[in-house]
């Protein structure tokens, strides 16, 4: 972040956390945006400039992303409390314990970046469209280099295949990706960019904001992408707007996100509700209204099969959350137990 002052409009201030304020905090206190996160402190931004803010035991707990608003006392660096969010993309960590990982908060616009060469994949792209839908956000497919293929109109077609949403295909590389992706990336709006590694999401953050960010190119065997991002940044771009990059994921787990994988299936959990059962698992039961579809030609198989193993993946989350959430009010139940025992003893 440069030194550059800017108002609250455009650093993405609105009604919606304007109406968060009581009087008092209005003339005493200073919002915050978060532009970077580390394990100590916070990298904001506010009317005065940047500003740097510890990272105090109550927002490790809370747990903070880039893009939330904070208020502190305006000759203080302790943050009085977090803004509600408007919005908040979160996925699911890695290992046998299901745990919500931060991506970005108060975000307008999803571009959910895919490049036309072999590391196009329309199940990872509906996993990215659930992450949207989940967070309450427009969704927004960015093809990238479509310069370098033979037919771009073989990804495009392919990209139909999702629904409700608009994809937009552009050479990362060329000045007109600014004229292109401009609906989204005027003055107080906030985008953040998905994808695996390679795809061009620094490219296009080169572009969006004038920088010099690193870039690397991809591995020419399988157009797999090499990680260039290694940490969450917010950007501000030349349109006026607001750029997140974030890492590459080439393995994306949701999480809480049941909800969000029947919008992106619309289609296919609205036919789920004609079943002739209620627990109709789509196989070989009389009745299936999604098996009729895909017999008559109307639904494809394959994407019945990666609706099913998303609502698998979520079911299988939910029930580990719950397990988790048991054995931590288990493990608070003894500890209390053991205390109360010691407290009895002192007092006899």
């Amino acid at each position: 972040m440069n030194n550059e002052t800017l108002t609250l409009p455009e650093l993405g201030w609105s009604a919606f956390y304007q109406s968060q304020l009581s009087i008092e905090e209005v003339e005493e206190q200073r919002p915050l945006r978060v532009t970077e996160v580390h394990r100590n402190s916070l990298e904001t931004m506010g009317v005065d400039g940047p500003i740097r803010l510890p990272m105090h035991h109550d927002l490790v707990e809370h747990g903070m992303a880039l893009g939330d608003w904070v208020l502190t006392l305006r000759d203080s660096v302790h943050v009085e409390r977090v803004l509600d969010r408007k919005s908040l993309i979160k996925r699911g960590s890695a290992g046998i314990e299901v745990v919500a990982q931060l991506i970005a908060a108060n975000i307008d616009t999803l571009f959910i970046v895919s490049s036309c060469n072999a590391d196009f994949n329309i199940a990872r792209l509906e996993r990215y469209m659930a992450l949207a839908h989940q967070a309450e956000v427009e969704p927004v497919v960015v093809l990238t280099k479509a310069d370098m293929c033979d037919d771009p109109n073989e990804y495009i077609d392919k990209a139909r295949e999702l629904q409700n949403v608009i994809t937009v295909t552009i050479d990362a590389t060329a000045g007109d990706t600014i004229e292109h992706l401009a609906p989204w990336c005027g003055v107080g709006q906030t985008v953040a960019l998905v994808g695996s590694s390679g795809v061009g999401k620094s490219t296009i953050t080169n572009t969006m904001t004038g920088l010099e960010l690193l870039t690397k190119g991809i591995r020419e065997d399988d157009a797999k992408g090499v990680h260039t991002t290694t940490a969450r940044s917010m950007y501000r771009m030349v349109s006026g707007g607001w750029l997140i990059d974030t890492p590459g994921m080439r393995a994306l787990r949701l999480v809480d996100a049941r909800e969000a994988v029947d919008a992106v299936f619309e289609d296919i959990s609205d036919l789920a509700l004609t079943c002739k059962f209620n627990d109709c698992k789509h196989e070989s039961e009389p009745g299936c209204a999604i098996r009729a579809a895909v017999d008559a030609g109307t639904l494809g198989e394959s994407r019945v099969w990666r609706w099913q193993k998303l609502v698998r993946e979520e079911d299988y989350a939910a029930e580990t959350i719950a397990e988790t959430r048991s054995r931590q009010r288990g493990f608070h139940k003894m500890v209390r137990t053991a205390q109360d025992k010691r407290r009895s003893k002192k007092g006899k």
